[in-house]
C-alpha cells in the first residue's frame, strides 16, 4: 500500500498532507503577507515590549524577555525572512510559541484571526518562486480574497540553532 501524504522528515506527515480532520491556525501579518501557525504551538500573545539584546546573537534574534520568570528569546520574523528589521512600535505583537521543549517569541505586525480548516483545504507549498525556504512552509490556505502561508515553526526555529545562538551570546 502506498501512503498518500508528503513527508517532511522520515516518518512525519506534513500539515499539507493531513486529510480530513479539522485544524486551527492562528494567523498574523508581516508586511502585507499573512501567515499562520498551528494553534497548538501558541502559548500566549502579548504586545511588544523592548527586549534585552544579547551580544553575538543572530541578526533575526531581537533579544530576550523575562516572561514570568522564563527567559524567552524573541525573533523578528521580518528579519528571519530577510526583509529588513522591524521598526517595532507598541502596535506590534509578540506571539509566544512552543518549539520543541523551548518557548520562543516571534515579533509580527498584527494578529489576524483563528482559522478552522479541514485538511483538504490545505494545499502543498510551491517548491519555487518564494522568498522563504520551502522547508519553512507546511502548506497554503486559499480563502476568498487572501492566501495564508502556513509556517513550520519546528524548521523555521530549529531548537538546536536557537540553543547554539543563545549559548554563543552568553
Amino acid at each position: 500500500m502506498v501512503d498518500n501524504f508528503d513527508k517532511t522528515r522520515e516518518g512525519e506527515k506534513s500539515v499539507a498532507g493531513q486529510k480530513g480532520g479539522a485544524q486551527q491556525f492562528l494567523t498574523f501579518t508581516v508586511e502585507q503577507e499573512e501567515y499562520g501557525v498551528d494553534i497548538m504551538t501558541v502559548r500566549e500573545i502579548k504586545g511588544w515590549t523592548e527586549t534585552t539584546r544579547l551580544p553575538n546573537a543572530p541578526e533575526f534574534m531581537r533579544g530576550v524577555m523575562n516572561l514570568r520568570g522564563l527567559i524567552i528569546p524573541i525573533f523578528d520574523l521580518r528579519t528571519r525572512f530577510r526583509r529588513g528589521l522591524t521598526e517595532a512600535t507598541p502596535k506590534h505583537v509578540v506571539i509566544i510559541l512552543a518549539v520543541g521543549e523551548r518557548n520562543i517569541g516571534i515579533l509580527v505586525d498584527t494578529v489576524s484571526d483563528i482559522l478552522d480548516v479541514s485538511g483538504d483545504q490545505i494545499k502543498p507549498a510551491p517548491t519555487s518562486d518564494t522568498q522563504i525556504d520551502a522547508a519553512y512552509i507546511s502548506g497554503l490556505i486559499s480563502l476568498e480574497n487572501r492566501m495564508v502561508v502556513l509556517l513550520n515553526v519546528d524548521h523555521l526555529f530549529d531548537v538546536q540553532h536557537i540553543e547554539r545562538a543563545i549559548g554563543q551570546a552568553a
